[in-house]
């Protein structure tokens, strides 16, 4: 059974109870994101989740780590898209110090200056690295080609010019701007109760309090759609072709729509695209889809590593399987298939703690609830083969294409 309480200074506190093992999960999302960095400053979030495990006001990188390690638990920070988030999982007696050190963190990092150097110069490191390999270079292009200004059309990691130029008090300000309970959703899964969650909780946070000022206002600019075609020439042994399309955002009714096509065409041994340009075709070394759950505008990719001298015909093969999707309607077996490994596969990603508090988190933090749980295997179940052809012919049409390869005429 899963709770959900928000506390008088805004902080909502999400319990799913599961005794069966003696250990605690939890996610600490805030409402934030590299989808709140202005191009000049990406990287941003992503550098400030590095530098928070590096020290607080009483506490040094070292102590930090010793206090987690010498319990056995987990205690990090990432940065995504549409929110940051604090992670932690100990046995049930640590969770309440864990839960404290994890506040510590969050409410007063130190953001030691050489930490800053540190973690900036690792960043740079793997900008540079991610720009040798070609599934990285392209996944980059076509994100810009996409996007544009939007902030979506930024890595995460950030840009050279970008991380290169973040300054402490940019950390400072945007940890200032969205760390504060208000924008903060704690889901916890475990050996645990919803009252004695919010009772830990209440310890740890209930004398945090919301500043005065308002949480900053998101303004995005438009995502237009403006398909075009980039050819990136890199000496390798395998080439990447890639199609994208702009597609539905999670509270879209199209959504589930979009899971299902993807699963469809590269879910499994037994897909679409698997069968016909791997398997029949001998195209692919490798082939697949990506649709990520995005609060904002998301994108459609289907993509394929293939040998440099079959690139044209890869692009071929590939755009014909996607326009195959207006064309022809998928069978009643083929749907049904496809639903079937949707939700197997959902339900077996809740088997664990870490899992639980992460899904019911998520949830919230994207604005759908906990309930969203029950909605998507419904909202999945429900979707016609009429619905799955109408979302092609809507979305899936003049493509953006990226290539990325190797030619003897460049």
């Amino acid at each position: 059974m899963t709770e959900k309480t928000t506390l008088a200074n805004g902080i909502c506190v999400i319990t799913t109870a599961n005794p069966r093992a003696d250990i605690i999960a939890g996610r600490l999302f805030f409402r934030s994101g590299s989808c709140r960095e202005t191009r000049e400053q990406s990287g941003l979030g992503h550098l400030l989740a590095a530098v928070m495990m590096k020290g607080t006001q009483d506490l040094s990188a070292l102590e930090i780590a010793e206090k987690v390690e010498s319990v056995g638990a987990s205690l990090g920070t990432e940065a995504a898209m549409d929110y940051f988030l604090v992670y932690l999982k100990s046995v049930t007696k640590d969770f309440l110090p864990l839960l404290e050190l994890a506040a510590e963190i969050i409410r007063s990092p130190s953001l030691p200056l050489d930490q800053i150097e540190l973690e900036r110069r690792l960043t740079l490191q793997r900008l540079k690295q991610s720009q040798e390999q070609p599934m990285n270079v392209a996944f980059e292009a076509m994100r810009q080609l996409l996007y544009q200004e939007h902030p979506y059309a930024a890595s995460t990691l950030g840009n050279p010019d970008s991380v290169s130029n973040l300054q402490r008090e940019d950390l400072e300000y945007f940890h200032q701007a969205y760390f504060r309970p208000d924008n903060l959703i704690i889901s916890v899964a475990g050996n645990i109760t919803h009252q004695e969650n919010l009772e830990l909780v209440a310890q740890v946070f209930g004398d945090w309090q919301a500043p005065i000022m308002p949480r900053p206002e998101l303004v995005l600019p438009p995502v237009i759609s403006r398909p075009q075609a980039q050819t990136i020439h890199q000496e390798t042994q395998q080439s990447i072709v890639m199609l994208g399309y702009l597609a539905a955002p999670v509270h879209d009714p199209d959504y589930a729509a979009f899971k299902l096509l993807s699963a469809y065409l590269s879910n499994g041994l037994s897909s679409r695209l698997f069968v016909e340009l791997r398997e029949k075709q001998g195209l692919a070394y490798e082939v697949s889809t990506l649709y990520p759950t995005r609060v904002h505008t998301s994108a459609f990719i289907a993509y394929m590593g293939t040998a440099p001298a079959n690139q044209e015909i890869a692009l071929t093969g590939l755009g014909a399987e996607i326009d195959r999707l207006s064309e022809i309607s998928l069978s009643s077996n083929e749907l049904q298939t496809t639903k079937n490994k949707i939700l197997g596969q959902y339900a077996l990603g809740k088997q664990t703690n870490a899992q639980l508090a992460q899904i019911y988190g998520l949830y919230e933090v994207l604005g759908l609830g906990i309930e969203f749980d029950q909605q998507f295997t419904q909202v999945v179940d429900r979707v016609t083969i009429e619905e799955i052809q109408a979302t092609a012919q809507k979305y899936l049409q003049n493509p953006y294409t990226v290539i990325v390869g190797f030619s003897n005429n460049a």
